[in-house]
């Protein structure tokens, strides 16, 4: 596992200013250099060339990709960067947080599986029939045969 400190990724997310670029290019979608310029003009002073920078350090660490239209250059999140770190962070995710979801599925089961047979256990119609043969669900063979038991 490559150390973080040295990885392109997280050197391109060590800034402040890229990480903002970032999060504006997530939530708008594709989006053209000047609207990333004018984002971030509103809330610090920064130039365009500098922004155009930052942008070349997010593209050369793959975390957006550009894609040429006419004279306009559309910057998007690139899937492939993202990914990477997600990666290298999987390694602090809980690993007993999917286990736990499973066994509350479970836990969920075995709660209306109990009430099933608790329904079942008081003379109400279980909850299962046959379309094949035409039977319904609790029909009188049924409910005759759990009484004789």
């Amino acid at each position: 596992m490559t150390r973080p400190a040295s990885d392109p990724v997280f050197v391109a997310l060590g800034d402040p200013v890229r990480r903002r670029l970032l999060e504006i290019v997530h939530h708008t979608g594709e989006v053209p250099a000047g609207t990333l310029v004018e984002a971030l003009r509103s809330g610090r002073e920064i130039s365009q060339p500098a922004v155009s920078q930052h942008l070349r350090v997010l593209r050369e660490a793959r975390l957006v990709q550009v894609r040429a239209e006419g004279a306009r250059r559309l910057y998007s999140v690139d899937p492939a960067g993202i990914e990477a770190a997600r990666g290298w962070l999987s390694m602090f995710a809980d690993p007993f947080s999917q286990p736990l979801d499973a066994l509350a599925t479970e836990l969920v089961r075995g709660r209306r599986e109990r009430r099933r047979t608790t329904n079942d256990d008081h003379g109400n119609a279980p909850a299962t029939g046959s379309l094949a043969t035409g039977s319904a669900p609790g029909g009188a063979a049924g409910r005759g045969a759990r009484r004789a038991g």
